[in-house]
């Protein structure tokens, strides 16, 4: 799964050609206290033993590193460096007495950067020490662009461990494939409002996108056919023919058609609207979704409208000796 998490975001980076920035986000603290996880590696000195001494020591899948002549190994997995010395002091007071031990992080492989990309003003990826939310980091990032839309999706390409126990672990995928990356989405007014629920903590190797604003497109008789960006997320049908100068004379608002996708299909259902009862409060008005084709048609002309423009068509055709021949008479 990791694998394909990195083909993917890596493939994401090549196609899109993002340059991507490198922040810490740090506390002294942290760094006191940093974890170990597997991936890492430490030093292990031992006062007058060096056979006894590691000069490299990586912390294996379950989380353990070994030490010369022991066969099992040592758990170091979440053990800090004070706590890790300590364990190995007793280990070793087994056999030696009152064995100085001096253990030291070498590499700090295990907390994979947070990636924070898409409608941001500085792609970046985001060296976390410290706990982190959202919003922070979409800061770090120098905010959104102007064609960000109004949701954040946020992946989840490893499990919280060591001090982020009260971070919510049970993200599932949005298929039912096994492999499939955890995520969440999120309202960009709510993350923006500040508002707790939208504004998760943010892990070693959570990959943020910003997503960009879908359009609706809206064509026939109206003053301006053009699409339209649903920057905030939601734009109802009246907002919309009124961003583009409302209906022309001609059209047939009373049956307006909206073209929208099928879900996970190229097919689209249709939806009639009548746009005069909604400007009459009389029908609710409806909200758009990212990829609408709105249509207003034309409308069929009355029976009268074909009679006064024939006359007037007809009129226009009369030949111009015939009608210079008659009298003129100015009525004061």
């Amino acid at each position: 799964m990791k694998l394909k998490v990195l083909f993917i975001f890596a493939l994401a980076c090549l196609t899109s050609q993002i340059s991507f920035a490198q922040e810490t986000v740090v506390s002294a603290d942290a760094l006191r206290g940093y974890t170990l996880g597997p991936g890492d590696t430490v030093t292990i000195k031992v006062f007058g033993e060096k056979d006894f001494d590691v000069e490299e020591a990586a912390v294996d899948e379950d989380g353990k590193i070994q030490i010369p002549f022991f066969e099992e190994g040592i758990t170091a997995k979440c053990r800090t460096e004070k706590e890790l010395t300590a364990d190995v002091r007793q280990l070793l007071a087994k056999y030696l007495r009152s064995p100085q031990v001096s253990v030291r992080v070498k590499q700090r492989n295990s907390r994979p950067p947070a990636t924070v990309y898409g409608e941001v003003r500085q792609p970046m990826q985001v060296v976390l020490m410290r706990q982190t939310r959202l919003l922070e980091l979409l800061s770090t990032a120098s905010g959104v662009t102007d064609d960000a839309g109004g949701m954040i999706q946020v992946f989840r390409t490893r499990k919280p461990m060591c001090g982020e126990d009260s971070i919510e672990n049970d993200w599932i995928g949005q298929s039912k494939d096994s492999t499939d990356v955890p995520s969440r989405m999120y309202s960009l007014s709510s993350v923006q409002q500040g508002r707790e629920e939208a504004n998760p903590i943010i892990v070693p190797g959570d990959i943020i996108v910003v997503q960009k604003a879908a359009p609706v497109y809206i064509t026939g008789e109206v003053n301006s056919p053009q699409g339209i960006y649903l920057k905030d997320g939601s734009l109802s049908l009246m907002e919309a023919i009124a961003k583009i100068g409302g209906p022309r004379r001609e059209a047939k608002t009373k049956d307006i058609k909206i073209y929208r996708l099928k879900a996970n299909s190229k097919d689209r259902d249709v939806i009639s609207v009548n746009y005069d009862l909604i400007k009459k409060g009389e029908q609710k008005d409806i909200m758009l979704e990212p990829y609408d084709i709105v249509e207003v048609d034309k409308s069929k002309k009355s029976i009268g409208q074909i009679i006064l423009e024939t006359v007037v068509g007809a009129a226009k055709t009369i030949p111009g000796g015939f009608s210079g021949g008659l009298p003129q008479r100015i009525l004061y």
